[in-house]
């Protein structure tokens, strides 16, 4: 196959040789080593490139590894039997080892605003990029990027890397900045706003001044993005070990308040102190489960988020003359319909909280058998771990509820059957 041309004249100062940085194969996974060699020995090139060699190069561990190449989606897939094609969006092959893939991008064109006239490149009216399957060069590809450290080129041909816009100059500083205009990126796609963040907060970077003040002013572009995407943005933020870093951030560049609208305003209510201090315990658990390398669960973490706004929507119905169990289940209904308008929950999500706020209820009533059948729900931990948080956040109505249940938990079957 024809290689096609890397464009970028001059550029070749801005190619690190391998004795000059710490790049490795053996820091790289097998299967992401499989692609390269693939597309290199059948005529493309090939690069391992974005958070794979930001990571390598600060001395982390990736799990996952991305590669670029000049050769098409639908060429790819011809060379991997284990591919699939995904995305309308952006065109991108996903190659299959196992449960490990390997995610695949042909090079992206020049800037957007020279590509207006192309049917492959669709704006919303406001500028979103709603479509891009404009290929181009190496080169082109760079400037496409989002950050300067997430436009790391590792070349499988003589294991250089290439850095055209002082990456390693900014990952020494452990500065996050933006390739180009940031108002312009930003408004051709909402969600690095939300990707700035997370890399500040996994990375402890500083986000630079020209790239952070345009999100004070841009923020509200965020609702245009669809839910869905958001959802994802929020479990790479809050279930990757630095939720609570991620949350005071989200906060201080008023993003929180577009993702979890419900949810800020029982931050801003005459409750901030108890809310607050809830859903950072939760994140430091969470973020305790990450580091310990035990399962952490979505749905936990999403009814902690909401836990508070449906009880002050529970007392408003109850002023309204509902009983408290009325109130209780028709608040749910409600605060998890509004907040899909913001961040998308599926019918299994939705499903799954509302099964962790009903077993709050139920923990109160242990007489008779009801404290077996209560044990026995299969979602009691979930349910329990939530007791003991709120116990443990100041909810005082609840620790003697959650002590009598953690002594339960505690006792061998035996007593389990003389405490009901």
């Amino acid at each position: 196959m024809r290689k096609r041309n890397e464009g970028g004249k001059g550029l070749e100062s801005h190619i690190i040789p391998r004795r000059q940085h710490q790049v490795s194969r053996a820091n790289i996974s097998k299967p992401a080593l499989k692609v390269l060699y693939r597309l290199r020995d059948a005529g493309f090139q090939a690069y391992l490139v974005g958070g794979g060699v930001r990571d390598v190069l600060l001395g982390l561990h990736p799990k996952d590894f991305d590669v670029a190449t000049d050769a098409l989606p639908e060429e790819v897939q011809k060379l991997f039997q284990n591919c699939r094609l995904i995305g309308r969006r952006f065109r991108l092959a996903h190659v299959h080892f196992g449960s490990h893939i390997i995610e695949v991008a042909t090079f992206r064109a020049s800037s957007p605003k020279d590509n207006v006239s192309n049917p492959r490149l669709v704006h919303s009216e406001a500028g979103m990029i709603l479509r891009d399957n404009v290929y181009g060069t190496l080169i082109d590809d760079v400037f496409r990027r989002d950050f300067t450290v997430n436009a790391l080129y590792y070349n499988i041909d003589d294991f250089s890397v290439r850095d055209y816009v002082d990456g390693l100059k900014d990952l020494k500083a452990r500065r996050l900045r933006m390739i180009g205009d940031a108002n312009q990126r930003y408004r051709e796609d909402p969600v690095r706003m939300l990707r700035a963040i997370r890399f500040a907060a996994k990375l402890n970077f500083k986000i630079s001044p020209e790239t952070e003040t345009p999100i004070f002013e841009l923020g509200n572009l965020v609702t245009q993005v669809p839910a869905a995407r958001l959802l994802d943005e929020y479990i790479k933020m809050f279930l990757a070990g630095f939720g609570v870093v991620s949350f005071q951030l989200l906060r201080h560049y008023r993003l929180f308040r577009i993702l979890f609208p419900e949810t800020s305003r029982s931050l801003d209510g005459k409750n901030r102190t108890l809310v607050e201090g809830f859903i950072t315990n939760a994140l430091k658990d969470t973020d305790s489960r990450v580091r310990e390398a035990r399962p952490v669960a979505l749905p936990f973490l999403l009814a902690a988020f909401l836990w508070y706004p449906m009880q002050e929507e529970a007392r408003r119905l109850m002023a309204e003359g509902l009983t408290d169990v009325q109130a209780f289940y028709e608040a749910s209904t409600l605060v998890l319909q509004r907040q899909q308008s913001a961040v998308a929950l599926s019918r299994r999500l939705v499903l799954a909280i509302r099964e962790i706020w009903t077993l709050q209820v139920r923990f109160s009533k242990r007489v008779g058998k009801r404290a077996l059948q209560v044990y026995a729900h299969p979602r009691f931990r979930a349910g329990f771990d939530f007791l003991c948080l709120r116990a443990a956040s100041g909810e005082r109505e609840v620790q003697k509820v959650a002590t009598w249940w953690k002594q339960f938990v505690e006792a061998n079957d035996e007593h389990k059957l003389r405490r009901r």
